[in-house]
């Protein structure tokens, strides 16, 4: 297990400017916020240092805790960094996350899939301190290298994870990790992301586009056969596993508006060889992106399914395992006929395993089965592209 702490560029000057009204009184800070009242905190380079090595220390628990093999230390308590330690309340409850991290590796190699080791960085993108309190948005980025428990896996599958982080300080400038929060919303989980409730983004139906695919394995999954259409569907996939987390600044970036994971896929098809198909920008019949606006069906989860199939640029697989490279896979997470997230697949193993690549969450090869796995309850969407 690796694992890395960096502060980004941006941090410093984030710091700069929060550090002249951190170094206020304490009784004035929290006049001008409604924070609570307490002593004066403030928080340099080196305390942020010590924060960001402590978060990395917890998320590089949660993950080595679905590591192939016995984990003896798996409920080690969390050694402080400098001043700055975990909360008794807050270790608890990483512990029993412990637990359900353990369970899920079980349910993974029933499956077949295990993983051998792991990277985890942590970059710090903010901090802001009230009062006595700290809240550090950092970013997880993680690697996990697949067991060659076939031969046919990929070397590896990533992901990028946001968090929020509360620290308290006590006693002589020491800090206490008090809780810590996904930032993610409207995607699957990161694989070593506690079990908790998908949150839906609110969303209207174009049409209630399309067939729910079944998500057992099948006695033998269907190949892909190119359409005469003559999409590069090699080009689709290096284009999405080149920009899974550095995003294409030729393109805008909807994260945080309802998401960016269909506009990721329409870009990638758009590099196999899908064209704009002109016409008004709200209505799903239509497709198209350009410098100063976009259809709806390029950004929308089910707009851009009703223009896929009203446009036959693709139909509806009856497995989710029948998916080739550059077939799209969505999810609808709660089952209510609106669906909620799309992904591209990149790679499929010589068994018929498809391997996922996605933004919102950021994310690189994810096999179906353990995103299936994580979902049980989601109904799934498969589109031949």
């Amino acid at each position: 297990m690796n694992s890395n702490t960096r502060l980004k560029a941006a941090t410093a000057v984030v710091l700069t400017a929060a550090l002249s009204a951190v170094l206020l009184p304490a009784t004035g800070a929290a006049a001008a916020t409604g924070a609570e009242a307490g002593p004066a905190a403030s928080v340099d380079a080196a305390t942020t240092k010590n924060f960001a090595a402590l978060a990395d220390s917890v998320l590089t628990k949660r993950t080595s805790a679905l590591l192939d093999g016995p984990r003896p230390n798996a409920f080690a308590a969390t050694p402080p960094s400098g001043p700055v330690s975990v909360a008794s309340g807050l270790a608890a409850a990483e512990n029993g996350a412990v637990t359900g991290l353990l369970q899920r590796k079980a349910r993974l190699a029933e499956l077949k899939e295990a993983y051998t080791a792991a990277k985890v960085d942590v970059d710090v993108d903010s901090v802001n301190v009230t009062g006595t309190r700290a809240k550090v948005r950092v970013t997880e980025t993680t690697e996990l290298t697949y067991k060659k428990i076939y031969g046919d896996e990929p070397p590896n599958t990533g992901f990028q994870a946001r968090h929020e982080l509360t620290f308290t300080t006590g006693p002589g400038k020491t800090w206490q990790l008090t809780g810590i929060a996904s930032l993610d919303r409207g995607g699957p989980a990161a694989i070593n992301q506690p079990d908790s409730t998908v949150v839906e983004p609110a969303g209207s139906v174009a049409d209630a586009a399309g067939e729910a695919a079944a998500t057992s394995v099948p006695a033998r999954p269907e190949a892909k056969i190119s359409p005469a259409a003559g999409y590069n569907y090699s080009a689709m996939a290096k284009y999405a596993e080149k920009y899974w987390k550095n995003y294409n600044p030729a393109y805008r970036k909807f994260n945080d508006v309802g998401g960016d994971c269909t506009n990721f896929i329409s870009q990638s098809l758009r590099a196999g060889g899908w064209k704009n198909d002109t016409g008004w920008y709200k209505s799903y019949k239509n497709w198209w992106y350009n410098s100063a606006n976009q259809t709806t069906s390029w950004v929308n989860v089910n707009y851009w399914a009703s223009f896929a199939l009203y446009s036959k640029r693709t139909y509806n697989l009856t497995n989710v395992y029948h998916l080739g490279v550059g077939d799209i896979l969505q999810m609808d997470f709660s089952g209510n006929g609106s669906k909620d997230h799309s992904m591209i697949t990149t790679y499929r193993s010589s068994r018929g395993v498809p391997y996922l690549t996605y933004h919102s969450n950021n994310t690189y090869r994810k096999s179906v089965a353990s995103i299936v796995a994580q979902n049980p309850r989601a109904k799934y969407y498969a589109f031949r592209t």
